[in-house]
C-alpha cells in the first residue's frame, strides 16, 4: 500500500452532532492512525454538508442566515471532534468557495457530455432524505422508510443525471470487485437497487430552495444537494485546486458512511465519477447504527446524546475509554447499542482491571523487589519466550483485523494479549520467586516479560487509546511518543536494563468510572 486516503460522510448541520457521528469518526480515526502506524502516507478527511431546504428552513425559523446558521453548527461539530482526539487532516465545508468550483465544474462536464437533461417532473420527495423517491421504495402505509414520513409530490422543471445509462457498468464493476462494497452482504442490496434505477433529478427549483450552489448558466436552478455533498471527497483532496495533492491521493482508498446512504455512494457517486472518467475509490464501507438503550436514536424520544454530554457525565478528562467502547461494543458492520451501564462495565472490565491494573501491580514489584530497576541478569530475548512468541502474533493479527475492517476483532486480539500476560504473571508468582536470592532473577524476568509485553500492547492498543497508550510509554520509563513507533519496528527487548520506574511514578491510566477517585459527582 503506497498511500491511504480516507473519508467519512460529511454530516449535516440541521442539528448538532451526536455519537452516531462519532462513532463513524472515531472507527475512521483508529483505521487512520493505525495505517500511519504501518509508514503509509495518509490523508483523512471530514466535514459538514451544508445545502438544502432543511438548512434554509431551519436558519428561517432561528431568524439567522444560513450561513450564520452554517457556522454556528460547523463550529460545533469541529469541537466535539477535538474532544474526541480526532486527527484529520482536513475539515471540509460545502459552502467553501473551492468547492462549489468543483461542484459546478462536474455538472458542466456532465452536461456537455450529454449526461445531465432539463426536463419536467412530478415526484414525490422526502425532505429528510432530500432526494426523490418512487413509490416502490415506499413502505406499506406510503411513507419513507428511513424517516416514517409522508413524502410531498412535486412538480417541477429539473435538471436530470442519466443514471440509467451507467447501471450495467455499476452492476459489473460490484460483481467483479469484492471489496468495493463492504460488508460484502451489503452488495448485494445494491444490485437489488440498481434493478429499479431510473434517471434522477439533481437540481430543485430556486423558487424552492435557494440555499445551494446555482447551476451553472441557469441561475433559476440549484444544484441538488446529494451531488453537491458527495463531491466534497474531490474538493477535499485538491481536484482542481491542488493538482499535487490529488495526483498523490486520488482515488479514496475508503468511504466510510453509514448504511443508510450506501445507495448514493454505491450508486449515484459511482456512475458521476464513471461520467466524469475518474477512478473510483476502492472500498465504501457501510456501517451500522448505534442505538441507545437499544432505541434508535430520536429527537422525539430524547434520546440524542453528545460524546461530551458523555464525557461531562463520567468526568473523563480523555476520550480513550468513550472511543474504545464504541469500537468494541460491537463487530464492527454491525449496530451497536450505547447504554451507560455498558459502557461502565466494559471500560471498567478490559482497561481499569485488565489493562491498568497488570501494569500497575507489575511495576510495584519491579519497585518492591528491586527499586524500580531492570536487571540486566531479567532482559530476556524473544527466543523460546512464548510472550514474546505471542506479541508477534497479535501484531500480525491486528494488521490482518484492520486491513479487512474488523476494528473490534483487532482490540479484542489485544485484549486477549493482555489476559496471556496476566495468566502469565499469576501462574509464575513473581511475589514468591522474590522471597529468595537463587530465584529473585528469575523474578526479574518474569517482570521483564510482562513489561515487555505491555510496551507491546501501549503501541498496538494506540490507535484506540491514544492517550492511554501514551501514559503507558511514559510509566514504562519510555521517552519519545508511541504514535512514532512503527509496527515494522516493535520487536521484543526494547525496555533496557535500569530505573524506570519508583513509588511516585506509578499511576493508574484508567481510573474505573465508580472509583470514588473517578469524580466528585459518582463520589456523591
Amino acid at each position: 500500500m503506497e498511500k491511504f486516503y480516507i473519508t467519512t460522510a460529511i454530516d449535516y448541520v440541521n442539528a448538532p452532532p451526536h455519537i452516531g457521528h462519532a462513532y463513524e469518526k472515531i472507527a475512521s480515526d483508529v483505521i487512520f492512525r493505525h495505517y500511519r502506524q504501518r509508514g503509509i502516507p495518509g490523508f483523512f478527511l471530514i466535514g459538514t454538508d451544508e445545502h438544502g431546504i432543511k438548512i434554509q428552513k431551519t436558519a428561517n425559523e432561528k431568524d439567522v442566515t444560513p450561513q450564520d446558521f452554517c457556522d454556528e453548527i460547523a463550529a460545533k461539530f469541529i469541537k466535539e471532534w477535538e474532544l474526541l482526539d480526532i486527527k484529520y487532516n482536513r475539515f471540509i465545508r460545502t459552502t467553501e468557495n473551492d468547492h462549489k468550483r468543483v461542484v459546478q465544474h462536474i455538472f458542466k462536464t456532465l452536461t456537455d457530455k450529454g449526461d445531465i437533461y432539463k426536463a419536467s417532473y412530478t415526484g414525490l420527495y422526502c425532505t429528510g432524505c432530500e432526494c426523490f423517491l418512487n413509490e416502490r421504495e415506499l413502505d406499506e402505509n406510503g411513507l419513507c422508510p428511513d424517516h416514517k414520513t409522508k413524502p410531498q409530490e412535486i412538480k417541477e422543471e429539473n435538471y436530470f443525471f442519466r443514471l440509467s445509462r451507467y447501471k450495467d457498468r455499476i452492476k459489473d464493476h460490484i460483481k467483479a470487485n469484492p471489496g468495493f462494497i463492504l460488508p460484502e452482504y451489503r452488495a448485494s442490496e445494491v444490485l437489488n437497487q440498481l434493478k429499479n434505477v431510473e434517471d434522477i433529478s439533481i437540481s430543485r427549483s430556486k423558487e424552492s430552495v435557494s440555499w445551494g450552489i446555482p447551476v451553472p448558466g441557469d441561475d433559476s436552478q440549484i444544484i441538488y444537494v446529494w451531488i453537491d455533498a458527495l463531491s466534497n471527497y474531490l474538493t477535499g483532496i485538491g481536484y482542481l485546486n491542488n493538482p499535487e495533492l490529488y495526483e498523490k491521493f486520488w482515488s479514496a482508498d475508503c468511504h466510510m458512511i453509514g448504511k443508510d446512504i450506501l445507495k448514493f455512494h454505491a450508486i449515484y457517486w459511482t456512475a458521476i465519477l464513471m461520467g466524469m472518467e475518474i477512478p473510483l475509490p476502492k472500498t465504501i464501507y457501510a456501517h451500522g447504527w448505534i442505538t441507545v438503550d437499544q432505541s434508535k436514536m430520536s429527537k422525539s424520544l430524547g434520546n440524542v446524546i453528545a460524546p461530551s454530554t458523555i464525557l461531562d457525565s463520567f468526568e473523563l478528562k480523555s476520550p480513550d475509554s468513550l472511543r474504545y467502547f464504541l469500537i468494541t461494543t460491537t463487530t464492527f458492520g454491525n449496530d451497536g447499542n450505547y447504554s451507560d451501564e455498558d459502557f461502565k462495565n466494559k471500560v471498567n472490565a478490559d482497561l481499569a482491571n485488565n489493562l491498568g491494573n497488570l501494569l500497575n501491580r507489575s511495576l510495584s514489584m519491579l519497585v518492591k523487589y528491586f527499586d524500580g530497576n531492570i536487571p540486566a541478569e531479567g532482559v530476556t530475548s524473544s527466543e523460546n519466550n512464548e510472550l514474546a512468541k505471542l506479541a508477534e502474533k497479535t501484531r500480525q493479527s491486528v494488521i490482518e483485523s484492520i486491513d479487512n475492517y474488523r476494528l473490534a476483532l483487532a482490540a479484542e486480539s489485544i485484549i486477549s494479549f493482555v489476559d496471556s500476560a496476566n495468566k502469565y504473571i499469576n501462574e509464575q508468582v513473581p511475589w514468591t520467586l522474590a522471597k529468595n536470592d537463587e530465584t529473585k532473577i528469575q523474578c526479574a524476568q518474569v517482570l521483564y516479560n510482562v513489561l515487555e509485553s505491555l510496551r507491546h500492547v501501549s503501541v498496538l492498543i494506540y490507535p484506540y487509546v491514544p492517550s492511554i497508550a501514551q501514559d503507558m510509554r511514559e510509566q514504562l520509563g519510555l521517552e519519545g511518543k508511541v504514535c512514532d513507533i512503527l509496527l515494522d519496528d516493535l520487536q521484543w527487548g526494547e525496555l533496557q536494563p535500569g530505573k524506570i520506574a519508583s513509588k511516585d511514578s506509578i499511576k493508574p491510566v484508567f481510573l474505573r468510572l465508580d472509583s470514588e477517585l473517578a469524580g466528585e459527582k459518582k463520589k456523591k
